[in-house]
Order: C-alpha cells, then sequence, then structure tokens
C-alpha cells in the first residue's frame, strides 16, 4: 500500500496554496472575520466556477469532478493552513456528505449540482443546546408524513447557519431520527449568528416554529447516515488541523532562526530546540492518522470508524499543542492581538470540540473497537 501522493494530487496541493495564498492572506481573513456573513461571495465564486473546489468529490453525474476523498483532505489541509474564512466545511463536507450517504436519488439530483456549482451554501444542523454529539442529543420534533413535514425545536452550534441557503436538519419522528431539507429563507425559521471564540468559523443557533421541511431519505434512517457523515467530518476536520499545525510549525521554527537573543538566534537554545523537536514529531504523527482516515474515507471501508475517532482525536491535540507553543516560542508578541498566532490558537482550540473533543472520541474509539 502506497501512501505517498501522487503526482496529481501534489499539483492540486500547489495550485490550491497559490490561490489561498493570493485570496485568504491574513489581511483577508482578519477582515471576513469582522464582517458578518464570514466570507467574500466573489472568492467562494471563483473557488466554485474557476477552481471547482465544491464540486471536487461530488459525482460527476450530479455536476461534480467524481474525485476521491484523499484529493478533498488535500484541499481542506490547504484551507486549514490558511485559515480559510468560508462556508466551504459546512457546504462541502457535512451538507454535500449527508446527500451523498442518505441514498436519496431525488435529493441528490436536486441539491448537489447546485452545492457544485458553488451557488448554493448549505449546513448541516444537528446540535441542540444540550451539546451532546451523539445520538441521543437529537430531541428536535418533526411531525407530518410523505415527504413534507412541520419542525419545531432549537439547533445550535450550526456551522454557516446564518447564511446558508439549504439546511439539512436532523430531528426526531415517531420511526426514529429523520433528515430534513429547509430553505434557509423558510417561514418559521429565526438564523442568529452566535459571537464565537474562533471568529474565522461562524456559528449560529437556529429556531424553528412550524418550519416546513422535505425529507431526505428514509424516516427513521437518519442517525445511520449521520453516524457516517460524521466520521467523514471528523477526517476532514483533521485534515485541516494537519494544515493549520504544519504553518504554525513553520512560523515557530521561522522565528527561532530569526530571533536574536543573549547575542545569538533562539533556535540554538536547548529549550526552544526542544519545543520545535516535538512539535515536528507530533505533527508528522497527525499527518500518518489524517492521512490514513482519508485513504480509509475514499474506500468508504470498515476501519472508517475507528481510524476517524483516532484522527481527530490525535490531530486535535497535536495542533493545539503546536499553536501554544508557537505563542510560547514567539515570546511577547505571540501574545498580542496583531500578530496572527492567536487565530490559529483559537481555531485549533474550537476544532478540539467540534464533533466532540478527544476524549468523547478516544471513548468512542474503545467501543468500536470492542474494548
Amino acid at each position: 500500500m502506497n501512501f505517498a501522493f501522487s503526482e496529481e494530487q501534489e499539483e492540486l496541493r500547489k495550485t490550491v496554496r497559490a490561490f489561498l495564498e493570493a485570496k485568504s492572506a491574513e489581511t483577508a481573513v482578519r477582515e471576513q472575520m469582522e464582517t458578518e456573513a464570514g466570507f467574500d461571495k466573489a472568492v467562494w465564486s471563483q473557488m466554485g466556477e474557476q477552481m471547482g473546489l465544491q464540486g471536487l468529490h461530488i459525482p460527476e453525474a450530479y455536476g461534480g469532478s467524481g474525485y476521491s476523498y484523499v484529493e478533498l483532505g488535500v484541499v481542506l489541509e490547504e484551507m486549514g493552513r490558511a485559515l480559510l474564512c468560508a462556508p466551504y466545511f459546512a457546504t462541502v463536507v457535512l451538507a454535500a456528505n449527508t446527500l451523498l450517504q442518505s441514498g436519496d436519488e431525488a435529493a441528490k439530483k436536486k441539491y448537489l449540482p447546485g452545492i457544485a456549482a458553488g451557488e448554493t451554501i448549505a449546513t448541516l444542523a444537528f446540535t441542540e443546546p444540550s451539546g451532546k454529539w451523539d445520538e441521543s442529543g437529537i430531541t428536535m420534533q418533526a411531525s407530518g408524513s410523505g415527504s413534507s413535514f412541520k419542525l419545531n425545536g432549537t439547533k445550535m452550534f450550526v456551522i454557516d447557519g446564518h447564511t446558508a441557503d439549504l439546511i439539512i436538519v436532523a430531528a426526531k419522528t415517531g420511526k426514529g431520527v429523520s433528515l430534513f431539507a429547509v430553505d434557509g429563507k423558510a417561514s418559521g425559521l429565526t438564523r442568529t449568528a452566535l459571537s464565537t471564540m474562533d471568529q474565522t468559523r461562524k456559528q449560529a443557533k437556529l429556531e424553528f416554529k412550524d418550519v416546513a421541511g422535505e425529507l431526505i431519505g428514509t424516516e427513521g434512517a437518519g442517525w445511520s447516515v449521520l453516524s457516517s457523515v460524521l466520521d467523514l467530518a471528523a477526517v476532514g476536520l483533521a485534515a485541516e488541523q494537519v494544515g493549520g499545525a504544519q504553518k504554525v510549525l513553520e512560523m515557530a521554527v521561522e522565528y527561532a532562526k530569526v530571533r536574536v537573543q543573549f547575542g545569538r538566534p533562539i533556535g540554538s537554545f536547548q529549550a526552544i530546540k526542544h519545543k520545535c523537536a516535538d512539535m515536528l514529531l507530533e505533527v508528522e504523527s497527525a499527518k500518518s492518522a489524517a492521512y490514513y482516515g482519508m485513504w480509509c474515507a475514499s474506500e468508504m471501508n470498515d476501519e472508517l470508524p475507528s481510524v476517524a475517532s483516532l484522527a481527530k482525536a490525535y490531530c486535535s491535540e497535536a495542533y493545539f499543542h503546536a499553536t501554544a507553543e508557537n505563542i510560547q516560542i514567539h515570546g511577547g508578541i505571540g501574545f498580542t492581538w496583531e500578530h496572527p498566532a492567536h487565530l490559529y490558537f483559537k481555531r485549533a482550540k474550537s476544532s478540539e470540540l467540534l464533533f466532540g473533543d478527544p476524549t468523547y472520541h478516544r471513548e468512542l474509539l474503545a467501543q468500536r473497537i470492542g474494548i
């Protein structure tokens, strides 16, 4: 088994990195995180129309390019590196994957072409005020029959929920957890942007009062779909975390070379050498976990559930530790608002908690492998 990236994948990485260096520089990130929408519509359109990024892993039958999850992982890694402010994760990793896993041919034909073209911003709303990431956390009610239902309840921490055109909602019917497509402008839906620690990834609170929802897939089979989607999302997030961790490692090493203290670069001091060496070890190990997860996701094999939890737990801790050490190596300047170190630190903390923290995923891993 060869885990090296192919020439085409390396070329994709190079192209995406060049694009993001131009469009998601630190100034652009700071600009977008201050806005309510949280992203640049022109850049989003460019990503869809010129780069084809939104449709990368969507099958050609639905207007996408039909690449594998490995290519998507490469793109997510670069986006994590650049702290891209865009509803990409919500739209492509959460919503598009939910549609693809749902087995609902009509819903796929209806929504995926718009997502692939970059015309539809979509998201998945499943967490509630309880903050639970498992099936027991879904208590929102849906009543109705056939394909039309009415939804009542509240969803919290919905990534890009305040700007999404399409919201896929997990709610309970008499048959169990089911998935519903809701229009972002539906009557009875109140969307409130939340104030979050990580301003580069917007979240929202969604309140539903008799909101019309269209059933996706089979009624009552929503959790089995969601379970796969959350594994795919964990792998996608791990890839993103690896990109950010690699970037802060480079920042720390570069600073250690140029910052002179007591007449010599601080990188020549043993304490700093050890910090950089430990960071390198953790970042490389995180890459191994994330890349293996990407391969499992592209194959959709039996290992995916356990590898997804393993990658999410390890990459979360490696990224957070790398961002903290980066601040330490930078010393006083690393604590300032003007330095980008805090942007990565906040993204790392928020990503660590997203879809369940490392403790939650280690527990899940233990259950999945039968310990």
